[in-house]
């Protein structure tokens, strides 16, 4: 039986799923209906002026869980519809469109790594053909595009599914009758369809949907689970006794720039002209400053020499109770703003990008970018619009590269979780609000796909480092691997075929160990 007619069987359940969901998920999922039975038979019966001091103590805490819950529904309420109709630039949708039919269009080689001025494999100029059903490019490809549609059998995907998909792809809404679309996004459609059809070497059958529902992330329905008042002040003191750790043991300076929330470590000996270039870490998603701190506790120990700036994302970072919770910060105004807090510090050229002569667009000011996860997005943003600012960079689970291929929305949104590991990154991450608006609702896969031409010096590996864990659960990490390698990216790309998400960056071990000495040498 051909593969991609097996039916895909999500692995079994192991018991570290069922251990984090009996102990840590159920139970802190049940604080908000023990919280209404206990408001509402104290009130029914009532019992309030009869109760302890304890017992009224409690009361109140259930009763603000209670009005919490209401808001926190209100919230998840106005996130629920379609997402903001932002101008989106078509022309750039339809170019990254054509970069994804073409990639892996060529055989993979062995790239000379030294010889950086030859032409890239796999070229976006690459023309699409037409390709034969068995061609092992249309396998692969069919393979890839079977994720944006849940995995379903290919047989499955008709020709209504497809065309579902790329009105999604290209204008970010659901698709009306295909009568009723205007003559300009009907041809845009079918001209897209018939490129998929010549890239995956197949024909859709133009017959009745049977279920094979394609993967529409930003206009499906949000993925939210409530969380507890109590839940989100902890997050908060947590984060906020690490951001006077950060003061008191290593002079943080926190601020403000147009928005931009951020802090700062610049130490006291550390010259701006000789000394080495400023690190500027992009955080990743999860609890802020408390999921990072072995990070910044590394960086800063390890790295001493030099400055370290941290932009903080509280929309990805569970403060809800910061005014831009629900409104992360869009692409050009991120890259504003960085942009702008770095000449403020004069770690970069105060001059315009156009004015700036090539010297000065070479010279030594600049910045090292180390980015985590979801940090590549703005990790890619940044190198798009002032590649010349990044002298260096460093990017550790890149999410950012290869997220045309689906996996990472899959696996972090739509997948079954069948491991404790899978449901804690689901339960406490993904499933939170803050996270489920901005990778449900706020999500531009043309600018958040960072490509192997996106990246100054790719195949320098004394300036650029791709980090990734052969057991990363969120991306595919050998699929990243295969489309880094096939451009010619050997010595800068480490892979740990045992790391998991996150692991090479905050724990120990070789992969830590080459990050660190990577970023020491300049």
């Amino acid at each position: 039986m051909n593969v991609e007619e097996i039916p895909y069987i999500p692995p079994a359940r192991s018991w570290s799923f069922y251990f984090v969901l009996v102990f840590i998920v159920i139970p802190l999922w049940s604080v908000i209906p023990i919280a209404w039975t206990f408001v509402i038979y104290t009130l029914l019966f009532g019992n309030v002026w009869r109760l302890s001091g304890s017992g009224k103590t409690w009361f109140a805490i259930a009763f603000c869980e209670l009005l919490f819950s209401v808001h926190h529904y209100n919230l998840v309420r106005s996130i629920s519809g379609l997402p903001p109709n932002r101008p989106r630039n078509l022309e750039d949708t339809k170019a990254g469109f054509i970069r994804v039919l073409r990639s892996g269009l060529l055989p993979e080689e062995n790239i000379d790594e030294e010889s950086l001025e030859e032409v890239t494999p796999n070229s976006p100029a690459e023309p699409i053909v037409q390709l034969k059903a068995d061609d092992p490019r249309a396998l692969e490809f069919r393979g890839c595009l079977r994720v944006w549609f849940r995995r379903a059998t290919w047989s499955s995907i008709k020709r209504q599914d497809a065309y579902s998909y790329l009105h999604w792809v290209f204008y970010d809404r659901t698709m009306p009758p295909l009568e009723s679309l205007p003559e300009y996004h009907r041809n845009l459609l079918d001209e897209a369809l018939l490129n998929v059809e010549k890239r995956v070497g197949k024909v859709f059958l133009d017959e009745p949907s049977v279920g094979a529902q394609p993967i529409r992330l930003t206009i499906d329905e949000v993925n939210v689970q409530w969380r507890s008042l109590t839940w989100y002040i902890m997050v908060l003191n947590a984060n906020w006794f690490l951001k006077h750790w950060l003061i008191r043991s290593h002079g943080a300076q926190f601020g403000c720039y147009n928005g931009l929330d951020y802090f700062v470590c610049i130490p006291p000996s550390w010259d701006l002209v000789h000394g080495p270039c400023p690190i500027v870490f992009l955080h990743g998603l999860g609890l802020g400053l408390l999921q990072y701190k072995l990070v910044f506790y590394n960086l800063l120990r390890n790295h001493s020499d030099r400055p370290l700036l941290v932009p903080l994302q509280p929309h990805i970072s569970q403060n809800i109770f910061h005014p831009n919770f629900l409104e992360p910060m869009p692409r050009d105004r991120m890259t504003a703003c960085l942009v702008g807090l770095l000449r403020e510090f004069g770690w970069v050229s105060s001059l315009d990008d156009d004015s700036a002569s090539g010297s000065e667009k070479k010279s030594k000011h600049g910045v090292v970018l180390l980015s985590h996860s979801y940090g590549s997005f703005v990790h890619a943003w940044f190198l798009k619009a002032y590649p010349h600012l990044a002298v260096r960079s460093c990017l550790v689970d890149p999410v950012a590269v290869c997220c045309w291929e689906g996996d990472m929305c899959y696996n972090f949104i739509y997948s079954r979780c069948s491991t404790g590991l899978d449901l804690l990154m689901r339960y406490f991450v993904g499933t939170e609000l803050g996270v489920a608006n901005t990778l449900q609702r706020h999500f531009d896969w043309t600018s958040n796909s960072l490509w192997f031409e996106d990246i100054p010096n790719a195949r320098d590996h004394d300036k650029t480092l791709i980090v990734l864990g052969g057991k990363d659960a969120i991306l595919n990490a050998e699929r990243v691997r295969r489309y880094l390698t096939s451009h010619g990216v050997c010595k800068g790309l480490y892979y740990d075929p045992d790391a998991s998400h996150g692991q090479t960056l905050a724990g120990d071990g070789r992969g830590h160990d080459t990050i660190t000495k990577w970023l020491q040498q300049e």
